[in-house]
């Protein structure tokens, strides 16, 4: 089974593919690993901040492992910003039905009354070198447009409002 999980920054998706790791025993892919991977090695001209760019940049390769895993009979998670809403019409009808997806949206109100709370689980998972970027502004920015593309797209929205609880059960 494949999982992609995406969301806008800081809205958890590497601490839940960190759970469902340990939940599931299936390993993930962090996007950042191959983008920043790709941005340092000079293989692109890209940058950090390029995220339309980088999302059609990385999604054949990152469609493209998916399709092997499930060849393969492999379990593997995926998680980061630059998995299209528009995915599924990249894959035919066998692989669907061994993929899921999850977009995590923070709403205006867990924002407002947790901002605190996001910075300082920023680092659960990963150390982040720099997150002075990140302010309220920028996350409800963020988080509005990853709602506004979950709607049109009609995904699987993870709704993150009035406490930082996700459970996800692959078997449902």
């Amino acid at each position: 089974m494949i999982i992609f999980i995406t969301g806008a920054s800081h809205t958890g998706k590497t601490a839940l593919a960190q759970k469902l790791l340990a939940q599931y025993q299936y390993p993930y892919f962090s996007i950042d690993h191959l983008k920043m991977g790709l941005i340092r090695s000079g293989y692109t001209h890209l940058t950090p901040e390029d995220d339309e760019e980088l999302t059609d940049y990385l999604w054949p390769i990152l469609r493209e492992m998916a399709k092997t895993a499930i060849e393969n009979h492999q379990n593997l998670i995926i998680e980061g910003n630059c998995i299209p809403f528009d995915w599924k019409k990249d894959f035919t009808e066998e692989y669907l039905p061994h993929i899921r997806y999850y977009c995590l949206v923070m709403s205006e109100n867990y924002i407002r009354n947790h901002f605190q709370d996001i910075k300082t689980y920023a680092n659960m998972v990963e150390k982040r070198m720099n997150d002075d970027w990140c302010t309220m502004e920028h996350v409800l920015e963020e988080n509005a447009k990853f709602l506004a593309l979950a709607q049109k797209y009609h995904a699987n929205t993870i709704w993150i409002d009035d406490k930082y609880e996700i459970n996800i059960d692959l078997w449902e």
